[in-house]
């Protein structure tokens, strides 16, 4: 088994047809204030399986910070059942809708582990509010 790609999206959704549609794609936001929280984040992962892949396997999303240190995790069991023919890939998509928190500005990372393994890293730049230069000699960063 295999991600063929992972992303944070303002949305993404499984059409009647087994679709996956993800809307608006990003790697940077830019936040009024700080600590806040980005909510409804997607995090959308496309698997792919093949025949070798059948039974359980264990995912687990951690969302780490600037600092490598673990501000958010979940994991869960999934099963994969036989492929209907075993020269195909199955696509086994993964949506999860999630509220990060954000303290500090710089590159937060989704670490994606499948079976204890890290399979990928996706990389946010979180920029904070506008901040004047500071300029050295000048008073309260004033210059005329």
């Amino acid at each position: 088994m295999h991600i063929s790609f992972a992303v944070f999206a303002d949305a993404a959704n499984l059409s009647q047809e087994g679709k996956l549609n993800i809307l608006g794609v990003f790697d940077a936001v830019q936040v009024a204030a700080l600590p806040t929280i980005h909510p409804r984040t997607h995090f959308v992962v496309r698997l792919k399986a093949d025949g070798n892949d059948t039974g359980s396997h264990k995912l687990t999303f951690r969302w780490l910070s600037p600092f490598d240190e673990e501000l958010w995790s979940s994991s869960g069991e999934m099963s994969v059942a036989p492929t209907p023919n075993p020269v195909f890939e199955l696509d086994l998509p993964i949506i999860a809708v999630v509220d990060l928190p954000l303290s500090v500005t710089g590159q937060y990372t989704m670490q994606v582990t499948l079976d204890g393994q890290p399979t990928a890293s996706v990389r946010m730049i979180v920029n904070g509010p506008a901040q004047q230069p500071i300029i050295p000699g000048a008073v309260n960063g004033m210059v005329s």
